[in-house]
């Protein structure tokens, strides 16, 4: 019997040392929100036909928009004080891709990588040519004001003078892997990966991170999943790891929960790679693994009741 299509959808707003101490009843409210408000934009589009690339895309939109997390609006400070942002988009049926790194004071830099993916012959744009390329394409800019966040203000203000950068972090020091993502797979049964990210708290020359290096953070192909990671960069960097997971899948025959587990629970953590990301299946299969304390996620899967986690469950 023929396997009636389905759809789903994923995403991740961060994760590190996010725990039920670490967040007041208030705040953990308001991130639960966020997350069920972003999984309703994109499972509506699905819902109704849409296509996956165009619902990760609307799903990370409203996470960009919203000052809770490290992506568009909500981004960190940079060493100068500047918001550098990353983003990536990856389409799974044709492996066409946009990606953008270093870019300042655009509004949605995940509509930045969509219009590198639709309507250029690249792949990674940087600054400040990037913002040159929005600035031909009509896309929205905003003030340094309108990125603005009190936290994210305070975290700089400790670290400005010094030589470390962090990984975004609370008040009181704990770590949180500030990105945000997407995943899904639509009726047609095509796959697409989204990511975006404000990088880390007082970085330095122009310091890039795995989510717009397409293989690293983002990756879909409709041959085995699509996967968007949050966690340490240099690490999902260095082990290649949402590509590495499609392979796993390709050539090694592996599902998609057994090749994310190897990765985020063995490969990585093998070498300190904290984080995790979240992945789905041409089938539908959704998988949002972590190795920290916690990641700010949720899922819905078509049949099935909305997911929305913080912590370790």
């Amino acid at each position: 019997m023929e396997k009636k299509p389905s759809f789903a959808l994923a995403l991740h707003g961060g994760a590190g040392t996010i725990t039920r101490a670490s967040l007041t009843p208030h705040m953990e409210q308001e991130y639960r929100a966020a997350l069920r408000q972003a999984l309703e934009v994109g499972y509506k589009i699905l819902r109704e036909e849409g296509s996956a690339l165009t619902a990760v895309e609307a799903t990370v939109v409203h996470l960009e928009d919203c000052p809770l997390f490290n992506a568009g609006r909500g981004s960190v400070f940079n060493k100068l004080g500047y918001h550098e942002m990353d983003a990536a988009l990856m389409c799974g049926k044709t492996l066409e891709a946009g990606a953008i790194t270093g870019v300042r004071n655009i509004r949605n830099p995940i509509l930045l990588a969509s219009e590198v993916l639709h309507h250029s012959d690249h792949v990674l744009l940087s600054h400040p040519g990037a913002e040159d390329f929005a600035r031909n394409q009509g896309l929205a800019f905003e003030p340094d004001a309108y990125f603005f966040t009190q936290q994210r203000y305070d975290q700089w203000q400790a670290l400005r003078d010094t030589d470390v950068y962090m990984l975004d972090h609370s008040e009181t020091g704990e770590k949180k892997f500030g990105t945000v993502g997407a995943v899904a797979v639509d009726l047609a049964g095509d796959l697409a990966a989204a990511t975006s990210t404000g990088g880390m708290t007082n970085k330095n020359f122009n310091r890039v991170g795995d989510t717009p290096l397409i293989g690293a953070g983002t990756y879909a192909n409709n041959k085995t999943c699509a996967v968007s990671c949050t966690g340490h960069g240099e690490y999902f960097i260095r082990h290649v790891v949402a590509y590495d997971i499609s392979c796993l899948m390709e050539y090694k025959g592996m599902s998609l929960a057994q090749a994310c587990n190897l990765v985020v629970h063995q490969k990585l953590k093998q070498y300190g790679g904290e984080g995790g990301l979240v992945a789905v299946s041409p089938t539908g299969e959704v998988t949002l693994p972590f190795n920290s304390e916690g990641m700010y996620r949720a899922s819905w899967v078509a049949g099935g009741e909305p997911l929305v986690g913080i912590y370790q469950e």
